[in-house]
């Protein structure tokens, strides 16, 4: 198993640098930063000094969508960083969340989606592709490679995942949930024709290392990351739209806990103490993160890891983010590399 660091883009940049390099010193292998433009620092700046600062992290956001940015425009972005430091890059892309409605846009199409993956993909690694219905190649190109890889949490967009990307992130951290997810993937990645274990399987959730088990340290840990069932809540609150509750194309241990969201303010989006995650119960907390001692954590990856997942990617929101780094990078990834 492969292991991530996952981090908004804050300012001081110089901050997340130093954060990526300690992951990397720490057994990490990939770099992931939030990508909204409004909300947070433009991540593809940032990516450059990681990876000057760095021997051997893959970068990427988590994730980029196909309508802030032209897909040229990502492709070449994404080449560029590739020729200048080695193919050490990963696109991480979805429809768009906080970076599309916070500028007062719906989040893209599934349809639009699936063929910015192709094209992208084409243009960074020199291949021609269709823009708006003019061929486009990047004459600098030489050996690019960019995997893409798709958030998704829906029926038809796990399919289109299994159909067209590299790898399917899975934000969320719950065994049941993964299995059934992991499991649409594949089963879609075959009838496409495709090799369904070609396809990487990154989980990524919040966790937070406590000393013990002891219930004050396991409630703070939860106080901590409650942030994330309110970000995953807006993409179910999508689903809960499109296919209604009870039926039958989700499962209900997904969508139930929202019945009590009201609203949602992106300003507090990802971040601890966010007022709009109240209606997160401990349950979920529990269930989609990854919380306690270093023991629990890796009892839980492993059963992950048993599930089909490539990559744990950490989600480091709160206020222990050295402290999980190094708990990983002594106690945790070890015990599953090994």
């Amino acid at each position: 198993m492969d292991f991530g660091l996952v981090l908004q883009t804050d300012p001081p940049a110089s901050s997340i640098v130093d954060l990526m390099r300690r992951a990397e010193h720490n057994g990490f292998s990939h770099g992931w930063t939030f990508d909204s433009a409004v909300l947070w620092q433009e991540p593809f700046v940032i990516y450059s000094r990681i990876l000057e600062h760095t021997d051997r992290l893959v970068v990427g956001p988590m994730v980029t969508n196909p309508g802030t940015r032209t897909w040229e425009v990502t492709a070449s972005t994404f080449a560029t960083l590739n020729d200048m430091y080695g193919n050490r890059t990963v696109c991480g892309i979805g429809r768009g969340d906080s970076a599309m409605r916070v500028a007062g846009r719906k989040p893209n199409t599934l349809a639009r989606l699936g063929e910015a993956i192709g094209v992208i993909r084409d243009l960074a690694e020199g291949r021609e592709a269709v823009v708006d219905g003019q061929s486009l190649r990047i004459p600098w190109v030489k050996d690019g490679r960019l995997p893409v890889w798709m958030a998704a949490y829906g029926p038809k967009a796990l399919a289109l995942a299994g159909q067209k990307a590299d790898g399917f992130i899975l934000q969320l951290a719950d065994p049941f949930l993964t299995e059934w997810m992991v499991k649409a993937v594949r089963d879609a990645a075959q009838r496409a024709g495709r090799d369904p274990r070609s396809v990487t399987i990154c989980v990524a959730a919040p966790a937070y290392v406590t000393a013990d088990d002891s219930p004050g340290a396991l409630a703070h840990a939860r106080e901590q990351c409650r942030w994330f069932g309110g970000m995953v809540g807006n993409h179910v609150a999508d689903l809960v739209a499109k296919y209604g509750e009870h039926s039958g194309m989700v499962p209900d241990e997904l969508t139930a806990y929202i019945k009590d969201r009201h609203g949602y303010d992106y300003s507090h989006h990802g971040r601890t103490g966010n007022p709009d995650t109240a209606f997160v119960p401990d349950e979920i907390v529990d269930r989609f993160c990854v919380l306690g001692p270093a023991e629990a954590h890796i009892e839980k990856l492993r059963a992950l890891r048993d599930l089909g997942v490539d990559q744990f990617a950490v989600y480091a929101m709160h206020d222990a983010r050295e402290e999980t780094i190094d708990a990983y990078g002594s106690r945790i990834i070890p015990a599953l590399t090994s």
